[in-house]
């Protein structure tokens, strides 16, 4: 992906109004509050994080880190608005889909320096291309903290009442395929609890279906992110093959209908690993974790990243960079992993994710974790792909029904965001 220095509207006011809004000398000898926006309230989450604050704060008792957790939804668009409003976070999670748009528009602090003049924080271990979309001219602007690849949970309990088979029947018999993982979600459909939900997809959150569309080989846009794909064969052929699951097979859920897996209430989900810590505690159900379905193209599979920056105008940049060199420390990204895997190559071993992972079977590390990670590739992103997504959710709307011309409405897809492609 070529960078270019293109932003949405809120990502330039990102650029011009934070410096002016937060100038300053720093206030070393002072006591220094550092706030870190984040996407998650899961309680799990919180108490690892507050405890890493403290081990930081130990060592650095005039810095206190507080979290603030943003509605995941909305994430991007809260952060930006805090941005341009004046009242930006010192650090922040960042979706890998905005990432090219907060490293190109200078609105992060570049860590490289602080992070190698980090007594063993080996950098270098790091997975080149799980820092790819977080870098820019040799320098890292964010560390990619999780790289979580998507996998399929299964609730064998309710596939069994319906009398299908279970993914892992099917991976048995070597017949672990798209078709057949639609079969067993339609069969689930019409007992009478939902089949297959691609978690946050929501009809809305397009990009997700790249776990699925990537079965067939397509994309959106093309390697060199200027030319526009939706209108190719594959994704055609994708799109078509969900379009049946939903409306005709009633294997999905359609628009509108909103149902939680984890809940107990559907055969699979399609997830990042990380959703593991919504399993239920008490009276959980029989569940399994399984790769993705091969598709029409072969095997493959998705990554989610996120990454953890500090931005550019902080009065106490310097500090906040120190503070993520903290924690994403190998001993500190050891425990994040239970939740979010790491890029770090001594952390991708089954000794230690096994340890981090203690919900998962030794199998499931091996064929989910750690193959997912090694052959995966990141989930779309794209400049200016606030503005994107929106444009092609927009276009989207006309598939998702059952009358749909996906042929045509892909064609218009290409026709609207062309252009943005080449920004």
């Amino acid at each position: 992906m070529t960078h270019k220095r293109t932003l949405t509207s809120a990502m330039t006011a990102l650029a011009v109004v934070v410096p002016l809004a937060w100038g300053g000398a720093s206030h070393a000898q002072e006591a220094i509050n550092l706030r870190m926006t984040i996407w998650s309230a899961n309680e799990a989450h919180l108490t690892l994080f507050n405890e890493i604050a403290a081990g930081f704060k130990e060592d650095n008792p005039d810095v206190t880190v507080t979290y603030e957790s943003l509605p995941f939804d909305t994430y991007t668009t809260a952060l930006t608005t805090q941005i341009a409003g004046g009242n930006a976070p010192d650090m922040a999670w960042i979706f890998e889909t905005s990432a090219y748009d907060f490293v190109a528009s200078g609105a992060l602090h570049p860590l490289t320096d602080t992070l190698t003049a980090t007594e063993g924080y080996n950098l270098d271990e790091v997975n080149g291309t799980a820092t790819e979309r977080w870098s820019q001219d040799g320098a890292l602007y964010a560390y990619p903290f999780s790289t979580s690849p998507f996998g399929m949970f299964v609730n064998n309990d309710v596939i069994k009442a319906s009398g299908a088979k279970t993914p892992a029947e099917l991976i048995a018999a070597g017949e672990w395929t798209w078709e057949n993982a639609i079969a067993t979600a339609a069969t689930v459909g019409k007992a009478g609890k939902a089949g297959l939900i691609i978690r946050d997809f929501k009809y809305q959150m397009w990009q997700n279906l790249a776990s699925v569309w990537n079965g067939w080989g397509a994309s959106p846009w093309g390697e060199d992110g200027k030319t526009c794909t939706f209108a190719e064969q594959p994704m055609i052929d994708a799109l078509s093959f969900i379009h049946e699951a939903a409306f005709q097979q009633k294997a999905m859920p359609g628009p509108g209908e909103d149902v939680d897996f984890f809940a107990g209430n559907a055969a699979m989900t399609i997830t990042q690993i990380s959703r593991a810590s919504l399993l239920p505690k008490d009276n959980p159900f029989d569940w399994d974790l399984v790769p993705l379905p091969k598709g029409p193209a072969g095997e493959y599979a998705l990554i989610g990243q996120a990454g953890v920056g500090v931005l550019a105008g902080s009065k106490n940049a310097e500090t906040a960079a120190k503070f993520i060199a903290y924690m994403t420390n190998p001993e500190n990204s050891a425990k994040l992993s239970q939740f979010f895997p790491s890029a770090r190559k001594s952390l991708l071993n089954a000794e230690i994710l096994k340890k981090t992972n203690p919900l998962l079977s030794q199998e499931q590390i091996d064929r989910v974790v750690i193959a997912g990670i090694e052959a995966g590739k990141v989930i779309p992103g794209h400049t200016g792909f606030a503005q994107i997504q929106q444009t092609v959710r927009a276009g989207l709307d006309s598939i998702w029904r059952p009358d749909a011309d996906i042929p045509a409405a892909t064609q218009a897809i290409c026709g609207q965001i062309g252009r943005m492609l080449q920004r």
